[in-house]
């Protein structure tokens, strides 16, 4: 979109990309701690059960991913009709 405009587009369109794609490893991280502290209790023969903390992050982390992106989403339409012919 910066290339169509020939200008660059307002900071706060960047710093809202860059928020969304932080939140992202933030997502992933919490999801790969998951599966590690599953994987450890499976081996340990612990009980199925699971414990909750990892979950509860992982359920945190997937709330702000989508508060963010809903966020990205709109920032990215207000960057595209700036972009457009006027």
């Amino acid at each position: 979109m910066e290339r169509l405009r020939s200008s660059p587009l307002h900071a706060n369109i960047s710093t809202a990309l860059d928020k969304h794609l932080e939140v992202i490893h933030v997502v992933q991280s919490r999801r790969k701690d998951e599966i590690v502290n599953a994987s450890n209790r499976q081996r340990q023969g612990a009980p199925r059960c699971q414990d909750d903390r990892d979950v509860f992050a992982l359920a945190l982390a997937i709330k702000e991913m989508s508060v963010v992106t809903r966020k990205a989403r709109t920032t990215l339409w207000c960057a595209f009709q700036m972009t457009l012919p006027k």
